[in-house]
Parts: C-alpha cells; structure tokens; sequence
C-alpha cells in the first residue's frame, strides 16, 4: 500500500475527505521526523515507537572486491511494534471446517 491508497483508505474508513486525511498524515510524519531527529521518542500504545538508536562504527566489506572498508557511527530512525500489532501480524486466520459431501 502506498501514501495515495493509505489516505483513500483511511479516508473511506472515517469518513472524512481525502484532502483532511492528507493533510493529517502529513502533519504525523512530519512531526514524528521532527521527534525522531531529536534524539525523541514517539510512542503510540498498540502500534509502536519511532526512535533514534546509535550504530556503532564497524568494518564491512565491499562487495565487489572483498576488502575490508570502516563505516562510520551514525543514528539511524528504528520503529519496534506493539504488542498489538505483534499479535495482529501473527495471527491466523480461522480454519474452514470441512464438510462432506453426500452421496
């Protein structure tokens, strides 16, 4: 699902115009970014937190040559879900019972 679907998702699911939906998710993601780039936290209870965590510097590898190359420490944006979108992602769908034909 991309942003356009998202927002016509949302839109149909709550009844309010495209435009109003744009207009709010626009206003999360630029927000959470702004929190997040902050060294913040963003916590939405159920879905999950956007935060800055530290990567460590390192040695890699180049891929096309095989020699060794330092990569540098850096923040990086992370998201950790929920426990209820945990649950939502790992949950099965309810098996059919199956029924026999008469013959």
């Amino acid at each position: 699902m991309n942003k356009k679907e998202l927002v016509a998702a949302t839109a149909e699911a709550s009844g309010m115009p495209k435009k109003c939906v744009e207009m709010v998710l626009k206003a999360l993601t630029a927000n959470v970014i702004a929190e997040v780039a902050k060294k913040g936290k963003v916590q939405l209870i159920g879905f999950g937190t956007f935060e800055a965590r530290a990567r460590a510097a390192r040695t890699g590898k180049n891929p096309q040559t095989g020699k060794p190359i330092k990569i540098v420490a850096a923040t990086v944006p992370a998201f950790k879900a929920g426990k209820a979108f945990k649950e939502a992602v790992n949950a099965k769908p309810a098996k059919k019972k199956a029924t026999k034909k008469a013959k």
